[in-house]
C-alpha cells in the first residue's frame, strides 16, 4: 500500500512514457481502484510508434495502422491527454500544458499540479542551418513521414514516366538520403527494394534509370553493427548501384539541387533527413539539471540528479551504464535500453511509493540488427556476425517478439505472411494529406497557384 494519495505525470507517449504507464497501472491497480493513486500521460499523439518498423511501413511490407499502438488501448486505467507540456517548474510540482482544446476555448495553457513527475519526451530530428533544408527536406521520424515518403517516391515515379523533359525525369528519379545511421540505412534500403520493384509496372523507368545516394558524415556506416558489418553493409549497398559517399556532407538543397561536401551536384525533389535527434525542446524549459548535451543527468536508478520525486529514461535521459568497464559512460540512447529502463523505472516509482529500496538499471547491450530490404541485413549479436538472410530473418523476429500486445504482433505476422504469398501493392495515396482539397474545389475553392501548391499532391 502506498503512504499517501500519489498523482503521477507521465510527459511522452513514445517507449518509456507507455511502458512506465504500463507498468504502473499493472502494479498499482488496486491503489488505482482505491483512488490512492492517479496516472496522467500526456503526449501529441493518441498512440505509440514502434519505429523500428517505419521503413517497412514506408516499403508497403506493414500497414501503417500496425505500427501504432494505441494508448487509450493498452493503458485503460490512465488518463491520456493529448497535448504537449511546454514547461516545468519541479519546484512548485506543476507543468504547463497545452492541449487540443486550448485553441478552441481561447483560454491558453493550463497549469497541471502533480507529486511524482517522469520525463520521457523522447527526440526530435536534429537539423542544420542548410539552405533549402526547410523548404525541401523529408524527415523520417514518425508514421506520418514514412507514409508520406512513401507517396512521395511513387508519385517521383509517376512523373519521371509522364514527363518529356529530361532534367524534370533525372530530378525526380534521384533520392538523396542524408544519415547512415539505422534509419536512413534502413529506409534507404526499404524504399530502393520497392522502387525497384514497381519498376515492372511502368513502361519506361528501368531501376538504372534510378539514383540513390547516401551521404554520410563520418568514415562509416551503421557504428552499431560494428566496423565489419559496416564494411560489409557498403559493399552490399553499392552492389544494388546506391551511391554510397562518407566523408561527405549536405551543404546546401536550395532550389531543389544537392550540393554535397566533395563539389558533386544532383538536381533532386527528394531529400531524406536522417542525420540524427536531439533532446525535445521540453527539458530546456525546466528547472532540472542537463549535461552538456542538454539531456537530463540521470543516477543508476533512473532519479534525476539533486532532485526528488522526479525520474526520467530513454532518449531524454543520460543514465549511467553501470555495466560498462569504463567510467562515465552513458546508456546509449536506443530502443534496447528504453523497453528495459522503462520496467525499472516504472518498479522504482512504486518502490518510493510505498518506502521500499529502489533498483539499479543494469544491462549489458546485447548487439544490433538492421534491415537492407527484403531477405538483405546484417546483425552483431551477442559478438556473433551475422549477414544477408540470417540477419534479416533475425531482424524480423527479434523486432516481432518487441512490438507491444498480442495483437499487434499477429496483425504484423499475417501481413508478412501474405506479403509474401502475393504481390506487393504498390501505390500513391498523396491526396491523403489532404483530404478535403478535391471537395474545396468542386465547391468552388480556388485552384492551386503553382504546380508545388497542390493540395493533393504529397511533393
Amino acid at each position: 500500500m502506498v503512504k499517501e494519495r500519489a498523482r503521477i505525470l507521465v510527459v511522452g507517449g513514445g517507449y518509456v512514457g507507455m511502458y512506465t504507464a504500463l507498468r504502473l497501472q499493472r502494479r498499482l491497480k488496486q491503489e488505482l481502484g482505491r483512488g490512492e493513486a492517479e496516472i496522467t500521460v500526456v503526449t501529441p499523439d493518441p498512440y505509440m510508434t514502434y519505429q523500428p518498423f517505419l521503413p517497412e511501413a514506408a516499403a508497403g511490407s506493414i500497414s501503417p495502422r500496425h505500427v501504432v499502438v494505441p494508448l487509450r488501448r493498452v493503458l485503460p486505467r490512465c488518463r491520456v491527454l493529448i497535448g504537449e507540456a511546454t514547461a516545468i517548474d519541479h519546484a512548485k510540482r506543476t507543468a504547463t500544458l497545452t492541449t487540443l482544446a486550448s485553441e478552441e476555448e481561447g483560454t491558453g495553457s493550463e497549469q497541471l499540479s502533480y507529486d511524482e513527475l517522469v520525463l520521457a519526451p523522447g527526440s526530435i530530428a536534429r537539423t542544420l542551418p542548410i539552405p533549402g533544408l526547410a523548404d525541401h527536406g523529408i524527415g523520417f521520424k514518425t508514421v506520418e513521414e514514412a507514409i508520406g515518403l512513401r507517396n512521395h517516391v511513387i508519385e517521383q515515379m509517376d512523373i519521371a514516366s509522364s514527363t518529356r523533359d529530361p532534367g524534370i525525369r533525372d530530378a525526380a528519379l534521384t533520392f538523396v538520403f542524408v544519415g547512415g545511421g539505422y534509419a536512413g540505412v534502413e529506409a534507404l534500403g526499404e524504399l530502393e527494394d520497392m522502387a525497384r520493384y514497381a519498376t515492372r509496372y511502368y513502361h519506361n523507368v528501368r531501376p538504372e534509370d534510378m539514383k540513390w545516394i547516401l551521404v554520410e558524415a563520418s568514415d562509416r556506416i551503421l557504428p552499431e553493427v560494428g566496423e565489419d558489418m559496416g564494411r560489409y553493409t557498403v559493399t552490399e549497398l553499392r552492389r544494388r548501384n546506391i551511391d554510397v559517399r562518407l566523408h561527405t556532407r549536405l551543404e546546401s538543397c536550395a532550389d531543389r539541387v544537392a550540393v554535397l561536401s566533395d563539389g558533386a551536384r544532383f538536381p533532386t525533389r527528394t531529400v531524406v533527413w536522417t542525420a540524427g535527434v536531439k533532446p525535445h525542446p521540453i527539458l530546456a524549459a525546466t528547472d532540472l539539471p542537463l549535461n552538456e548535451r542538454g539531456r537530463l543527468k540521470c543516477t543508476p536508478e533512473l532519479t534525476i540528479e539533486g532532485t526528488t520525486h522526479a525520474w526520467a529514461a530513454g532518449d531524454a535521459a543520460a543514465v549511467p551504464d553501470v555495466t560498462a568497464g569504463e567510467p562515465g559512460k552513458e546508456c546509449a540512447p536506443n530502443a534496447q535500453h528504453a523497453l528495459r529502463q522503462a520496467k525499472v523505472l516504472g518498479d522504482n516509482i512504486v518502490h518510493a511509493l510505498r518506502g521500499e529500496p529502489l533498483e539499479t538499471y543494469a544491462h549489458k547491450y546485447a548487439g544490433s540488427v538492421a534491415s537492407l530490404g527484403f531477405h538483405e541485413g546484417v546483425a552483431q549479436v551477442y559478438g556473433r556476425k551475422l549477414k544477408g538472410y540470417p540477419a534479416w530473418f533475425m531482424h524480423r523476429v527479434y523486432h516481432l517478439s518487441r512490438v507491444p500486445t498480442f495483437n499487434r504482433k499477429a496483425r504484423v505476422l499475417a501481413e508478412w505472411t501474405l506479403s509474401g504469398l502475393f504481390k506487393r501493392e504498390v501505390v500513391s495515396l498523396g491526396s491523403l494529406e489532404h483530404p478535403r482539397a478535391e471537395f474545396e474545389l468542386a465547391a468552388g475553392g480556388k485552384p492551386p497557384l503553382k504546380p508545388e501548391d497542390d493540395p493533393k499532391g504529397s511533393s
